[in-house]
């Protein structure tokens, strides 16, 4: 098997750059994918940054109209696409038909696209498609990140980032020379390209990518006929082996780590009898990429407490303010989790995209702290423990989703005047999505006009993205401001 710098070396990365060269990307340009995890994925994402360009990673469950917010909002010249999803790209209500980005399809391409298969054929020695130069503060990826409120926030993602990704490859995953490593994650979202793309090509290691859907029974298949050493994944994945239960004789694992939301104590202490080794808790964000950890490597590994995320990674200096203040909050005082940018060499997020209001919000006003929207506490030896996200994103199985998307696909609904999501717990997905809707005619509320909402946000959002249930209401609780209290609503859940 080749690692993913191996295939680096060869010639297709070379060739994958000279057609995208040929279309007028240039250094700086956006190239987005709607690709699931695959060799020709890794291919083209080596001919994207190999020109010199950004990459744009479209989540393959999103629907058309989140498709085309990132692309229009990236600027894509550029979008290469699997087959079996090229008919999102189709014009319609969601999609531009006048759109300005040429499409590379694999498979057999559509009239007017070109095929990826052609795209391999072209003369790896053409000086044309020789790598580019760009510098550490030049943009690698562009990715879209959701909030409460407003639509997604693009985040590039510079070269000088993969300092940071090597970092925590290193020291919070524990990977090393030899290993078989599996990041479960899909490079759709930011802990997947990050750390099972960037970080194994950055580290020189090799990366599994499964490119069939999750099972519990096939995840136990491949941790023992590939004899995986190291293993990162969302809680949910170890909450659905921990329920399938039919552990595999020959498991090899050395390292197991979670992220992408709070892993539960329960799991840990399951864990240590069914892996062989206790899943270690793992904290970081889409702008920052992992901040805090409970490392593998010798030189920072320490006790795990129960329920805590672990300390400040190498390279970041993590902290709690308080909350009416800037000031750093005492031991075992709830605040906000919050970066010292200027003790934090590897943190590398500037700004989002277009956006200085929105990115100003992120930083106290001397510029010193970055604020995760994220509330904590830590101890006085430094471990941190996870209480609340202040800002209300939703994470389900590791994937984050902003109330503001669901929201504004359920109100388009001509039965539909207000909607508020939010997330509540789930015993295997950590999260999952209800909705509370308030109708023009309460009466109109029935079981299948339920069934017509979740469909209709598959349809326009994203397929994982739907409410397990919808409520009926006649109001949504407001600050005097108008902003809806989310809180109060999971408190009120039937």
């Amino acid at each position: 098997q080749k690692t993913a710098y191996e295939i680096y070396q060869c010639d297709w990365s070379s060739a994958c750059a000279l057609p995208i060269s040929d279309l007028g990307v240039g250094p700086g340009d956006t190239v987005a994918t709607l690709m699931g995890k695959s060799e020709e994925f890794v291919i083209a994402l080596l001919g994207i940054w190999r020109r010199g360009a950004v990459h744009v990673p479209l989540f393959t469950a999103f629907a058309p109209s989140a498709i085309a917010l990132r692309l229009v909002g990236s600027g894509a010249k550029v979008v290469l696409v699997d087959e079996d999803q090229r008919s999102k790209l189709d014009p319609g209500d969601d999609m531009p038909a006048d759109a300005a980005w040429q499409v590379i399809g694999l498979g057999r391409p559509r009239r007017g696209d070109l095929a990826f298969t052609d795209m391999l054929n072209h003369d790896p020695t053409d000086p044309a498609g020789s790598a580019v130069a760009v510098g550490g503060k030049a943009p690698l990826a562009l990715i879209f990140t959701s909030g409460t409120t407003g639509a997604p926030k693009g985040v590039e993602i510079s070269v000088r980032a993969l300092a940071g990704f090597h970092s925590y490859m290193e020291y919070g995953l524990g990977v090393e020379p030899g290993d078989v490593y599996w990041n479960a994650a899909d490079p759709g979202w930011a802990y997947g390209l990050y750390y099972a793309i960037m970080g194994p090509l950055a580290l020189g290691v090799r990366s599994i990518l499964l490119q069939a859907g999750f099972s519990a029974t096939l995840t136990w298949q491949v941790l023992e006929e590939f004899g995986v050493t190291n293993l990162a994944a969302a809680p949910t994945v170890y909450r659905a082996l921990r329920a399938e239960g039919s552990r595999p004789a020959g498991i090899r694992l050395k390292q197991a780590s979670s992220a992408g939301e709070p892993l539960t104590p329960d799991i840990a202490a399951w864990s240590e009898s069914a892996l062989g080794v206790v899943v270690r808790d793992h904290y970081g964000q889409t702008e920052q990429g992992m901040l805090i950890a409970n490392g593998w490597h010798d030189d920072v590994r320490d006790r795990v407490r129960p329920g805590s995320m672990g300390r400040s990674l190498p390279g970041m200096t993590c902290q709690i303010l308080l909350e009416e203040s800037d000031d750093v909050a005492p031991s075992e005082t709830l605040g906000r989790v919050a970066v010292d940018m200027r003790a934090s060499p590897l943190a590398p997020f500037v700004g989002y995209l277009s956006d200085p209001e929105r990115t100003a919000e992120r930083f106290t006003a001397d510029g010193r702290w970055y604020i995760t929207g994220d509330a904590g506490l830590r101890d006085e030896d430094g471990h941190f423990f996870f209480s609340a996200r202040d800002d209300d994103v939703i994470i389900m199985a590791g994937y984050r989703i902003g109330p503001f998307d669901v929201e504004s696909v359920l109100v388009t609904h001509e039965q539909v005047t207000e909607a508020a999501a939010v997330g509540v717990p789930d015993e295997l997905r950590g999260e999952v999505i209800e909705a509370f809707v308030v109708l023009r005619d309460l009466k109109l509320g029935t079981e299948e006009l339920k069934i017509e909402l979740q469909q209709l946000v598959k349809d326009k959002f994203a397929s994982h993205a739907y409410p397990r249930r919808v409520h009926f209401v006649d109001a949504l609780p407001k600050t005097p401001s108008g902003k809806v209290q989310r809180y109060v609503l999971r408190r009120r859940r039937p």
